[in-house]
């Protein structure tokens, strides 16, 4: 079983060296890739110096693009150059528990499915950290996705994911519209027209330990429109069908 472990990162000098600690020590046969959009904190230089001491560890330096979402699509990409069998996206930021990791590996391959979703709103899911509000808010963003993209996934915004290789092959990476936090729900979206499969495993989702959160307002709103666009294409196209 090849397995590739994505992690994009900005400004995370604080929290990856640990978190790849600790996954080299827990799934010691994945690979791990980080895809940085060269952090002015050295989050970047880290990771290529740790490439040339672990022959587990790789890192992209992005110089001029920006985007939480196309930088999963290059750690995409690298999966399916590479041939991988499984890839795994998690955060940075120790929000998702490596100790999870090998569950969903497990989940993957004894369900036969070919997406599993680390998820907060499926029983034994949890947000322990977060205010009212902010619950709320997550829950309308994934209402909304159902809605418009017609998922049937309660956890759509999440980024822990388990993905198989050769259905991620399937996608056509220039279609996608989202560069930003919208992306997670378009990968669903489109990967639910190539006939994917999926399956929830619950996770508990804390907040990060150390550093500064990239979401902001100005990204929610954009990723509702996003949304909209995308279900108008849903609808189109069933018409067309």
């Amino acid at each position: 079983m090849k397995v590739l472990i994505v992690i994009a990162t900005y400004n995370e000098i604080d929290n990856l060296p640990k978190l790849v600690e600790e996954l080299r020590s827990l799934v010691s046969d994945a690979d791990i890739l980080v895809v940085d959009d060269n952090s002015p904190d050295g989050t970047g230089r880290w990771v290529e110096e740790k490439s040339r001491q672990d022959v587990h560890v790789f890192s992209i330096i992005r110089t001029n693009e920006r985007g939480l979402g196309s930088a999963v699509i290059r750690g995409f990409k690298y999966g399916i150059e590479h041939k991988y069998d499984y890839l795994v996206n998690m955060d940075a930021d120790f929000s998702h528990s490596v100790s999870d990791v090998p569950r969903l590996l497990k989940v993957i391959t004894e369900s036969n499915v070919d997406v599993v979703i680390g998820s907060r709103y499926v029983f034994g899911g949890m947000t322990p950290d977060w205010p009212v509000i902010r619950k709320v808010m997550s829950r309308c963003v994934n209402f909304w996705a159902k809605a418009t993209l017609g998922l049937k996934t309660k956890d759509n915004s999440g980024a822990f994911r388990c993905y198989r290789i050769d259905k991620l092959s399937l996608l056509d990476f220039d279609r996608f519209s989202s560069s930003g936090y919208s992306f997670f729900e378009e990968t669903l979206f489109r990967l639910k027209q190539a006939g994917a499969t999926f399956e929830e495993t619950p996770i508990v989702f804390l907040d990060r330990r150390l550093g500064v959160s990239k979401i902001n307002r100005k990204e929610a709103i954009k990723a509702i429109w996003i949304m909209l666009k995308l279900g108008l294409e849903r609808v189109v196209g069933r018409r067309n069908g």
